[in-house]
């Protein structure tokens, strides 16, 4: 593979592929909208442009809340090239999580579409009337509120109220050059994760770190990737996976990507034979909905890769698969923090069942034990990263992030056998995994925990055929009828949390186990699932 030249902004691969091949298709909307090269480069100049003329500087945060959408594509790049940052977020965040982030983002503009504007516009009010004293943000402390300021909203598609901007009125007439970017090291994007427990926090990735990750990407051989490849980009690229994972890959190739709004099991499938996909990168449930389809070869007769990521596959899923479909599933392994691809199979000697593959080149791996030694053999121990691509720690002042000898400790246990290939294990800390998504059980618990007549909670994470993992609400409210309750839960959890954080059962109990602490002893929790899955109905 040749060598190219270094870059230290992630926009410069607009402007390397408009100068490649500037006609060629670079996205592609499901619904008729198209963009070359040369004409995605021109959108993201000229947006850069308006930017600076708004008043937008350097380093400032630049929220971005919109489905996936060539908008969102010009925008990210834009605010990239601007040398602001950029600030994706699920657009379908409940009205208080879209103010804790504005607030501690200090976003100064909004750039949303119709499906979030009407809460983009609650949580705007809610931020600007906690500034001026006349009101609390659910969750922002005062240390958050110390960063907001009041964002102005960018409308996409629809029209702006007073105070706020269209879409069409934000890019200027003409580009004028800016300067490049000197310093990699400079802040790119802020992605919201889990990390290990509590609420969100931004995971602070660079250029560096996001260039660094295609860079490994690219040296995989064979190639996950190719100049004339067309991409299916059905997951949302506010997400790392989307983000990095599938648009990154595709600037840095030049190749083309499919947008697709939301995924569905047949329209999907027919945006694959119509537009000719030959990469199919998609979260696991999608290879459950698809599995059992007597013409899915025929389907994907285009398809020479199909990739999984966010989330395990369980081996008896990737077989069967296999064989419906013709075509081979490779896994990963991936954090946000790592921007995100750690692991491949594609990088692996052999397919091995179980396996998330070995390290891309130029990342290492190590695991630990309890006691911070290496296991013995192939025992388990918590996987450490160690890489270029990983991020500078959690905004805004870098805690916990990689330590002095750049090792980070990613919270998952894993064993490593003799070949360099990963096998997950377990979570350290207690994280659900929910269609590739991440849900933190205490944030879930607070939520539950203003029900009225709530008195204690539990939130894990069980199997889910469909999603990985689901989210279900163990609660304590004496007295109260248990469908009373759980209607209260269901209600309040609608209210203020995103929909794959909403539990899927709520299970009304007399008591919680308890530690002599206090605290809920989660694992005999999951105890009482795994007998319930066996059909033993015992409670805990």
């Amino acid at each position: 593979m040749p060598e190219r030249p270094a870059l230290a902004d992630v926009s410069d691969l607009v402007a390397d592929a408009a100068r490649a091949h500037p006609d060629a298709p670079a996205v592609v909307e499901v619904g008729g909208r198209r963009t070359s090269w040369a004409e995605l480069e021109d959108a993201v100049a000229r947006l850069a442009t308006g930017l600076g003329a708004a008043g937008v500087l350097a380093g400032q945060r630049v929220m971005i809340a919109t489905g996936n959408r060539l908008e969102l594509v010009t925008a990210y790049l834009g605010v990239l090239r601007a040398q602001a940052v950029a600030v994706p977020v699920n657009p379908g965040s409940a009205v208080p999580e879209l103010a804790r982030m504005l607030a501690d983002s200090g976003a100064r503009l909004v750039v949303a579409d119709g499906s979030a504007l009407p809460h983009v516009r609650d949580a705007v009010a809610m931020v600007r009337a906690a500034l001026a004293g006349e009101g609390t943000v659910d969750g922002v402390d005062a240390d958050l509120l110390s960063r907001a300021v009041a964002p102005v909203v960018v409308t996409v598609g629809e029209e702006p109220a007073a105070g706020e901007v269209a879409w069409e009125r934000l890019p200027a007439p003409e580009a004028r050059p800016v300067l490049p970017l000197q310093d990699p090291e400079k802040l790119a994007v802020l992605l919201y994760t889990s990390g290990t427990s509590g609420r969100p926090r931004a995971a602070m990735l660079t250029h560096r770190a996001l260039l660094a990750n295609l860079d490994q990407v690219a040296r995989v051989e064979p190639a996950m990737l190719r100049e004339d490849d067309v991409v299916l980009g059905v997951l949302p690229l506010f997400h790392v996976y989307g983000l990095n994972a599938v648009l990154g890959p595709v600037l840095r190739h030049g190749a083309t990507l499919v947008l697709v709004e939301r995924f569905d099991p047949e329209q999907t499938l027919a945006v694959i034979e119509e537009h000719r996909c030959t990469v199919v990168p998609v979260a696991p449930p999608v290879y459950a909905y698809w599995v059992d389809r007597d013409d899915l070869a025929q389907r994907l007769a285009s398809v020479r890769l199909m990739l999984s990521g966010s989330a395990p596959l369980s081996t008896e899923l990737i077989a069967r698969f296999e064989q419906a479909a013709q075509v081979e599933v490779h896994q990963g392994y991936g954090l946000t923090e790592a921007a995100p691809v750690v692991t491949s199979t594609l990088v692996s000697e052999r397919l091995q069942a179980g396996s998330v593959g070995a390290a891309l080149p130029g990342i290492e791996i190590r695991l630990l034990d309890d006691a911070g030694r290496a296991p013995e053999g192939e025992d388990p121990g918590e996987i450490s990263i160690r890489g270029a691509n990983l991020f500078s720690g959690y905004w805004p002042d870098g805690r916990d992030g990689p330590d002095a000898d750049g090792w980070w400790s990613t919270g998952d246990v894993g064993f490593l056998d003799a070949s360099g290939d990963l096998f997950l294990v377990d979570r350290v800390k207690e994280l659900v995994i929910v269609s590739g998504f991440n849900v933190y059980p205490r944030e879930v618990e607070d939520v539950v925990r203003e029900v009225p007549g709530v008195t204690e909670v539990g939130v894990i994470g069980v199997a889910d055929a469909t999603t990985g993992e689901a989210v279900v609400v163990y609660v304590v409210a004496p007295g109260l009828p248990a469908a009373d309750v759980e209607q209260a839960v269901r209600a309040e959890c609608a209210a203020r949390l995103a929909r794959f954080k909403q539990p899927q059962r709520v299970e009304v109990v007399d008591e919680l186990p308890l530690t002599v602490t206090g605290k809920v002893q989660k694992g005999r929790l999951r105890a009482a699932e795994r007998r319930r899955a066996l059909g033993l109905l015992e409670m805990p």
